[in-house]
């Protein structure tokens, strides 16, 4: 679901900093050889990424789901110089895509990529991140969410894609809406929660940010 005309999203395009060539790159290619293409960050909500990374000026970042790298290779933009980024991708299918666009921005030397699940991964990190941001499977969002409490700083903050659902979650989700089911208890779930202040905004798909207290 668009929750903007495409005719003001393009308006927004138009007045905003320019995608720089490798994203458009990136972009291209995934539409081209990669399925399910609107799985990807995309350009208004890569800069909204980028903007955040580069006004806090991040030492560590993690990513729980990689897809093709648009959104890591947007955080990264921001971390200090000595700063890393640690994204998780389940789909090894992935990874050299992924990893070729990492170089062509010239940040595989901040960007670590882990394959594998990231409930097994995420708990071995030893870093205590400035960022985490989540978009993977929905299913597993709440526990995403508890996961990243553990792992975050006090002040930092967990940015969370996909909370609108398509708008499904106006609904009464299907009892085998397992998806639709899951994201409505993590808003509910952060919007009660004593530990974080938190703001959903209707950016695309919807993205949570939630700061740490």
């Amino acid at each position: 679901m668009d929750f903007l005309s495409e005719s003001i999203l393009n308006y927004s395009r138009k007045f905003s900093s320019p995608q720089n060539q490798i994203l458009k790159e990136l972009e291209r290619e995934t539409q081209y050889k990669i399925l399910m293409p609107r799985m990807m960050s995309g350009y208004l909500m890569g800069s909204f990424l980028q903007f955040i990374s580069k006004m806090i000026e991040p030492t560590y970042i993690l990513e729980i789901g990689t897809y093709t790298g648009y959104s890591a290779i947007c955080l990264a933009s921001g971390l200090q110089k000595d700063g890393e980024l640690h994204t998780i991708e389940i789909n090894e299918e992935l990874e050299d895509f992924a990893s070729k666009y990492f170089k062509k921005a010239k940040l595989d030397n901040k960007i670590k990529m882990h394959i594998g699940d990231a409930k097994d991964i995420t708990p071995n990190l030893t870093q205590t991140f400035d960022i985490i941001f989540i978009d993977a499977d929905k299913k597993n969002y709440c526990l995403y969410y508890e996961i990243a409490l553990t792992k975050i700083k006090k002040g930092g903050y967990i940015i969370i894609d996909n909370v609108l659902w398509s708008g499904k979650v106006l609904e009464k989700a299907k009892t085998n809406d397992i998806e639709t089911q899951e994201i409505q208890k993590l808003n509910k779930k952060i919007e009660e929660d004593n530990r974080v202040e938190n703001l959903l905004l209707p950016l695309r798909d919807g993205v949570m940010i939630c700061k740490v207290l």
